[in-house]
């Protein structure tokens, strides 16, 4: 195992000691802590590959350090530690985002495989996100007006852009978006006719998703929805699923017929956007002769 910088975030000085020489021990470089505060009052926790933090009662500083370490907006993944198995805290720091547990008192050999393999997955997560700001994804569906269709595209179109880190799935609500756009097209649109087709295309980067629906339609005019910039217009029957659209996406546009409707989906605000951000290489302007 590579020599990594580790942080021991853990009250009980004995235990700190016991596991800062079997790091050492390890050949990793340790620095300790005797507790939440101390530690989040560095200002070099980016430059640490781990953080092992304790979840005693009495300061649950593994729960808090997590959070801290998310509202920093820093990665650096956290190994939690107890001597409960049924510690209330573990569950809540993995919610969290903590990366694995060890229990107490420590086991070498257990203790050196979570460390291994934690860091493990903190190079994997890097070395994967270091290609996303070069992914351009260009995806393609030609469909009949089935709204039982729907379900399948816009799972696997909502995981693609997940995946290039523009949304979190769990807190986008862009499958509204795509259902009330894709559920126009097939029901005003192509009025269930099979024999008319709805295209969806997609292209994805970790900058935006761009999606185009265009039915065969007769289309309508925007112009007689509501306006979608009024919030009590979403309360409204007519035109409902169009303001939802225009509320949820940040741009959106339909052709002059009125058939083809363009979305842009821009990131959300997380951890795995900012670090891909980090990742990608400034843009030089080129010289002149």
């Amino acid at each position: 195992m590579d020599r990594r910088r580790i942080l021991i975030v853990e009250g009980n000085a004995e235990l700190r000691n016991v596991l800062a020489e079997a790091l050492a021990g390890l050949g990793h470089e340790v620095v300790t802590a005797a507790d939440r505060a101390e530690a989040v009052e560095r200002d070099d926790l980016e430059d640490f590959d781990l953080i092992i933090s304790d979840l005693a009662e009495y300061s649950d500083s593994g729960v808090q350090l997590v959070s801290e370490l998310q509202r920093k907006r820093l990665f650096v993944p956290v190994v939690v530690s107890s001597e409960e198995t049924q510690h209330a805290g573990i569950v809540k720091a993995f919610k969290l985002g903590a990366a694995n547990y060890l229990r107490k008192p420590y086991d070498k050999e257990e203790l050196s495989q979570i460390v291994e393999k934690t860091l493990g997955y903190k190079l994997r997560f890097v070395e994967d996100l270091k290609v996303l700001p070069y992914v351009r994804e260009h995806i393609e569906f030609e469909l009949p007006s089935d709204i039982s269709l729907m379900n399948g595209v816009l799972h696997y179109l909502l995981e693609r852009v997940a995946a290039l880190g523009v949304i979190k799935p769990d807190r986008s609500n862009l499958l509204i978006a795509l259902d009330e756009a894709f559920v126009n097209a097939v029901k005003h649109g192509n009025k269930h006719d099979l024999g008319k087709l709805v295209r969806i295309t997609a292209d994805l980067s970790s900058k935006e998703a761009r999606f185009t629906i265009e039915d065969e339609g007769e289309g309508f005019s925007v112009a007689d929805i509501p306006d979608p910039r009024d919030p009590e217009n979403l309360f409204k029957s007519s035109g409902r699923g169009v303001l939802l659209i225009y509320n949820i996406m940040d741009e959106v546009a339909y052709n002059e017929r009125g058939n083809r409707l363009t979305m842009v989906k821009r990131p959300d605000a997380s951890l795995e956007h900012d670090l891909i951000e980090s990742l990608t290489p400034d843009e030089k302007p080129a010289e002149k002769n």
